[in-house]
């Protein structure tokens, strides 16, 4: 049967669909609010497993701090200096940008530890929703049913939410994939630490870029000794043929446009290891090497033409997906879960003005204006990584693909734009 709780006369109930990091960060938001929230996860099992390494924002922090979690130095690994490495090993260009790279597991853990275990069920899928004037209902693979004042759909680039809301707003496939990985700083030979470690390393081979950078290791351990060195190498990849090859496990089963990485075939993960040797400096081809289960993703964009309406809302991946190269996906979820919830804070030196709140209760008044703001930051985030990602696809297509507008090719740009503080982008403080 549906229940509908209220807690207080402006508190209301949240069904949140998506464990991950944005709906976490809704869900807990939410609750400091007073709000009754229920979180949905399709998968089982601890998603801590999941992800590797990510670059941070001091925007990411401001919202973790808002929620209560300690911002220390266990957070990431403090980098410092960008090296651009030639094929032969030389370092061609030097930049200094501090930055903390950290892990999705890092931010992940504290999140779920601060959720109430009742307010999170594992193993449920949404299945359909239905919108009245005054509540939300839905239904859920386990056949039950839920009333609530608001739907929020943080369930990621395949979003449930959206498809059954928004079933126009597909993801694209950018044209190329990132190779990733993640290496024990242990077990890295002497000399190849000396040199990478605590680094972040670049490499540019005509038409890709790769980037390597040290990471919390296991159990978020950041002592010296116990990080890892994390790697993302982009490389134009045709949809039809290769991709589909590459998602084909050893059975002959393709698995559509992504594969577990225990289901990589061995033969693909001995081909890029070797060709990391062809085309890349020696050093970053031998943390690639040394690399136990090296796993890829292919690269989308995606823009929601509505995030929120009525009683829904979409936030995260669910809403707007950028290419990974400014760095910001679990930043902009964090942004987008703090302008849904009713708070008042400065965010890249602008206020952000939480709409529940300043609705004063109002669902549909105020995610009309969370769905303005997320609409045009989320463009401008989409735009953005597509003119950095432009510096990859311009190799790879005939002149008549090739993007429009691209980041200028040469190294002092990628190291500059990479991961760039997103207080220092112009159009993201619009």
């Amino acid at each position: 049967m549906a229940q509908r709780a209220r807690t207080g006369p402006r508190a209301g109930r949240a069904l949140v669909i998506g464990g991950s990091l944005g709906g976490l960060f809704v869900a807990n938001l939410l609750i400091a609010r007073g709000w009754d929230v229920q979180v949905h996860e399709r998968a089982t099992g601890d998603l801590a497993t999941r992800g590797a390494g990510i670059g941070t924002h001091q925007e990411l922090f401001a919202v973790m701090r808002e929620l209560g979690i300690d911002i220390d130095e266990t957070i990431g690994v403090s980098v410092s200096r960008r090296m651009c490495f030639a094929l032969d090993g030389s370092v061609i260009y030097e930049l200094r940008v501090p930055q903390i790279m950290s892990a999705w597991a890092r931010i992940y853990r504290p999140l779920k530890a601060m959720l109430p275990e009742r307010c999170y069920r594992a193993g449920n899928s949404l299945t359909g929703f239905t919108e009245h004037p005054d509540r939300v209902v839905a239904e859920f693979s386990d056949g039950t049913r839920e009333e609530a004042d608001l739907l929020i759909g943080a369930d990621g680039i395949r979003s449930t939410v959206r498809t059954l809301w928004s079933p126009d707003a597909l993801p694209r496939y950018a044209g190329y994939i990132a190779w990733r990985g993640v290496l024990e700083e242990g077990a890295m030979p002497a000399a190849l630490h000396a040199q990478l470690i605590p680094n972040y390393a670049f490499g540019l081979p005509e038409g890709e870029m790769i980037l390597a950078y040290p990471v919390p290791g296991r159990g978020d351990d950041v002592r010296p000794g116990h990080r890892g060195y994390n790697f993302v190498w982009y490389r134009p990849t045709d949809e039809a043929t290769t991709l589909a090859d590459l998602c084909t496990d050893a059975s002959g089963t393709c698995h559509g446009q992504s594969i577990a990485p225990p289901l990589i075939r061995p033969e693909l993960v001995r081909a890029i290891k070797a060709t990391a040797h062809d085309v890349l400096a020696p050093q970053i081809a031998s943390v690639i090497e040394l690399t136990t289960q090296p796993f890829f993703q292919a690269i989308y964009d995606l823009e929601s033409p509505r995030v929120a309406g009525g009683r829904v809302a979409l936030l995260g991946d669910a809403a707007f997906v950028a290419r990974p190269h400014i760095g910001a996906g679990v930043s902009k979820a964090a942004l987008d879960a703090l302008d849904l919830v009713d708070r008042h804070v400065t965010v890249c030196r602008r206020a952000l003005v939480d709409p529940i709140a300043a609705a004063d209760g109002d669902v549909p008044v105020a995610l009309a204006s969370y769905d303005v703001r997320r609409r045009a930051f989320g463009t401008r985030v989409v735009e953005r990584s597509r003119w950095v990602g432009g510096y990859i696809e311009w190799h790879g297509k005939p002149a008549h693909l090739r993007p429009a507008s691209m980041m200028p090719p040469g190294p002092e740009n990628v190291l500059r734009e990479i991961g760039a503080p997103l207080a220092q982008i112009a159009e993201l403080r619009a």
